[in-house]
């Protein structure tokens, strides 16, 4: 419950029924509800919380040997990229985990930032455009880069780095088209959405270059390791807010044009108003591990953490939704089409999530 100590019990298997579906019986000060293959529906009625573990649809255990540190899944959810320790990237059949040698209408944008490998990786939809293979252009990006974003529909992109820098880059040209923010700490997640109209995003001190496509409108988000959320207008460069968190943030995202989410170190999930950054909407605290990865959902949000968990809030569900993971291995990223939720874990495993029965 939220601000109480975890409640803690235990699930036994008694059997299975006629149609294949366990028996299942719960510990004292808890109820098994809704029993499916695919999930166990547990509620504790004296504290009137109630949580559904849902099992994957499938997983691929064959994309990759080592830990996959990120993913992304197209926008029509046909293929899947992912990023591992080994030094390799993948792409692959997201209904089957398949390996594709050839992706046609799509570009990888993708980077090495890290010792422990790459960290970022986008699909990136190029629509009509047919490239019978994946052609790399290299940008000279930054040391120790973190995390990219996609501004609009791709010629811009964004990176953070462990340098305290965030950049704007151009893809034609492969090269930098500004340092938009050099905060003197490491920056390690950002996040770009639109604007809120009442919001004042500030005017550039010098005019945007013409190979600056879509900044207009937009704020970008900076998830800080000196434990500040910074937002900053996109086109003008101006600040336009800064929020102190209680420890170092790691990653942050969009609900809409006024709402934000950022993850700590320390477990804590901030929900923020842009328009006032003053005091946090709510808190939200799971466990202490870390917050490693947010996406937007439907009304409400994924969140996974460095403690093996990864759990949907959402408005229309009165319970919340955990995605049974391996056990204690951190779940680095989180990706959906759809019905369908893909996370990548430090076990090397694919795991694909099915919500169409919820």
């Amino acid at each position: 419950p939220p601000g109480k100590p975890t409640l803690y019990g235990s699930v036994t298997r008694r059997g299975l029924s006629s149609e294949g579906v366990l028996d299942i019986a719960a510990s004292e000060g808890f109820v098994v509800g809704e029993v499916t293959k695919k999930s166990i529906l547990i509620s504790c009625p004296h504290e009137n919380v109630s949580t559904k573990f849902l099992a994957p649809y499938t997983t691929f255990s064959r994309i990759h040997q080592k830990s996959i540190t990120c993913l992304d899944i197209s926008s029509g959810g046909g293929l899947g990229v992912s990023t591992s320790t080994d030094g390799t990237m993948k792409i692959w059949q997201a209904a089957n985990g398949e390996i594709r040698v050839r992706a046609s209408n799509f570009c990888v944008l993708w980077c090495v930032g890290h010792s422990r490998g790459p960290l970022a990786v986008t699909l990136l939809d190029l629509g009509n455009s047919c490239f019978e293979c994946l052609c790399e252009r290299s940008l000279c990006f930054h040391a120790g880069i973190l995390d990219t974003a996609i501004v609009d529909r791709g010629r811009n992109v964004l990176s953070c780095s462990r340098d305290g820098t965030a950049r704007l880059w151009d893809c034609g040209k492969s090269a930098c088209l500004d340092v938009l923010v050099d905060c003197g700490s490491p920056i390690n997640g950002i996040a770009v959405g639109a604007a809120d109209d009442s919001l004042n995003l500030g005017t550039p001190e010098k005019p945007p270059s013409e190979r600056e496509v879509g900044t207009e409108g937009k704020i970008l988000l900076l998830a800080r390791e000196d434990k500040k959320l910074q937002g900053v207008g996109l086109q003008s460069r101006q600040p336009v807010f800064l929020f102190v968190g209680s420890d170092a943030f790691n990653c942050c995202t969009f609900l809409s044009s006024t709402y934000i989410l950022a993850g700590t170190q320390d477990g804590n999930i901030y929900q923020l108003d842009v328009r006032n950054t003053n005091a946090p909407i709510q808190v939200i605290h799971r466990s202490g591990a870390p917050v490693l990865s947010l996406l937007p959902y439907r009304d409400g949000f994924i969140a996974s953490q460095g403690d093996g968990t990864c759990f949907i809030l959402q408005q229309d569900l009165d319970y919340v939704l955990d995605l049974t993971e391996a056990d204690c291995d951190p779940v680095y990223k989180v990706s959906s089409w759809e019905k369908e939720i893909y996370t990548c874990c430090r076990d090397g495993i694919v795991r694909r999530y099915q919500l169409s029965d919820l």
